[in-house]
């Protein structure tokens, strides 16, 4: 089994649970040490939040304290700008990317600062991409989303 497997299966299940929430489907784990230790999903939608997104979820449900620099982050799409900047703030050293190719986040950045990224081509995460994107077109670039970079 591949070692990521596990870990990006959870971040898909958060993913899922946005979508049976009317939410985007975008999913993230923070793992320390192979345990999960925060567990999130996007909730611009369900919550009126601006600032909600998977990564942000994961990383406010580990709480404080947590020694950043020695988790991986697992995340079902190509972390956005502000997830990049809590990512290079927490000095998260290691991230796993689903999908990049429905949105292509800061990877260049990222890689910039000597993050570490790894990106899986994962088939359900691009399939819950594309479905929410061809089923709610207004909300996903309700946020004036430039996606001209794919």
């Amino acid at each position: 089994m591949d070692p990521h497997e596990k870990f990006m299966n959870a971040a898909i299940e958060e993913a899922e649970n946005g979508k049976k929430e009317n939410g985007i489907p975008i999913g993230s784990v923070l793992v320390r040490e192979g345990k999960i230790i925060g567990r999130g999903h996007n909730q611009r939608v369900q919550k009126g939040s601006v600032v909600l997104h998977a990564e942000m979820d994961a990383l406010e449900n580990a709480g404080r304290g947590v020694p950043y620099e020695e988790c991986v982050l697992y995340t079902t799409l190509s972390p956005c700008a502000m997830c990049s900047g809590a990512i290079l703030f927490y000095n998260i050293k290691h991230v796993v990317i689903g999908e990049n190719k429905s949105f292509m986040g800061e990877e260049d950045l990222l890689k910039q600062r000597g993050v570490k990224l790894e990106v899986l081509n994962n088939v359900r995460c691009t399939e819950l991409m594309n479905t929410f994107i061809n089923e709610h077109p207004s909300l996903w670039y309700e946020d004036g989303r430039d996606d001209s970079n794919k």
